[in-house]
């Protein structure tokens, strides 16, 4: 994707100051006594916004977007979704938060029996009481919206990954959430369909004055579409701002994240005993 087209895809220009989702000191681990995985987390995701959540292996990315959609609970500090925190809600105050919304999962988690049009409808026939007429509209516009409303009759073994992601898409956008969270969006696609995704991933929440949860690796990608990133490193905001402020960034982690390189604040060897006591010699 070069700068003109990251140019037409209006970065930033539906921002507005609405904080959709808020993280207040929150500090996260799977058990008591367990390694925290997240500690004293603070982050702000505002209407209109495509927001990216970067960093490496294992440092609690997806950990938030199951935080925000309730499956994990923080032990302390609030999340709040439209100003309500997703903690102390009931079961069904959370259902109905969960209908505000979309979530693209790692490679589209499509229900292989059935076919792209009825994976797109799934959230509609579950959530609403549209008459067939007006649900096959929507869902062809929902598909036309993603280049694949010709591919409605197809089944999931039918279509390649990327097709796959986009008819994924299209499923997370049927209710028109205010959110739409992407946990790895980018993973296994080549060139193409990568930059296909971006490019809708950026339009279509312009469109729908959304705002856009990205947990990726994909650099590149990423900050062309993005409005403002967070680095996580050790369960904290190792960095944060816009793409154009880390690509400027002197920061060792940024730097190390960025640039791809094997060694720096996150070591390339994993702690343990030093080689000397491994094979009792003298280095």
């Amino acid at each position: 994707m070069n700068s003109d087209q990251s140019n037409s895809l209006g970065v930033g220009k539906q921002a507005t100051d609405e904080v959709v989702v808020s993280i207040r000191d929150v500090n996260f681990s799977y058990a008591p006594g367990e390694r925290q995985i997240l500690s004293g987390l603070n982050m702000e995701f505002r209407r209109g916004q495509v927001v990216a959540v970067m960093g490496g292996s294992g440092c609690g990315k997806t950990t938030i977007l199951r935080l925000i959609g309730g499956q994990f609970t923080a032990q302390s500090g609030q999340v709040l979704f439209e100003g309500k925190d997703v903690g102390k809600m009931t079961g069904d105050q959370q259902m109905a938060a969960r209908r505000r919304m979309g979530m693209l999962f790692q490679f589209g988690a499509l229900f292989t029996d059935l076919s792209v049009f009825e994976n797109v409808a799934f959230p509609l026939r579950e959530h609403t009481d549209l008459s067939e007429e007006l649900l096959r509209s929507l869902v062809l516009m929902k598909l036309n919206a993603v280049g694949l409303r010709g591919a409605r009759d197809l089944m999931p073994s039918q279509i390649s990954g990327g097709m796959a992601r986009r008819v994924a898409l299209a499923r997370a956008i049927a209710l028109d959430p205010p959110l739409i969270m992407y946990d790895e969006p980018f993973a296994g696609l080549d060139p193409i369909s990568l930059g296909i995704t971006a490019r809708l991933i950026r339009d279509l929440n312009n469109a729908l004055g959304a705002t856009s949860l990205l947990v990726t690796h994909d650099v590149e990608e990423t900050f062309e579409i993005a409005d403002y990133v967070y680095f996580i490193a050790n369960g904290r905001i190792g960095a944060q701002g816009t793409p154009d402020e880390l690509n400027r960034s002197t920061d060792l982690f940024v730097r190390q994240f960025l640039d791809a390189a094997p060694d720096g604040p996150v070591p390339f060897h994993y702690p343990g005993q030093s080689l000397a006591e491994d094979f009792g010699v003298s280095i």
